[in-house]
């Protein structure tokens, strides 16, 4: 089986960024509950990897001593 590669016009930041900033949005237009709650959580978790990828990006990361 062969894997199936995609090309990506954005970074995975850019892409994680505006993914968190679309859970944002949708999770203003509900009230406040559990679906918002979930929303905003998977918001934060995609801001926090978008951070970690920038992280992990940096030239000035050091490997583990």
């Amino acid at each position: 089986m062969e894997r199936r590669r995609i090309k990506h016009d954005t970074s995975l930041d850019q892409r994680l960024g505006e993914q968190a900033k679309r859970l944002r949005d949708e999770a203003r237009g509900i009230p406040p509950g559990v679906q918002r709650d979930i929303l905003i959580r998977q918001a934060r978790q995609a801001e926090t990897a978008a951070h970690m990828q920038e992280w992990l990006k940096s030239p000035g990361l050091q490997p583990p001593k």
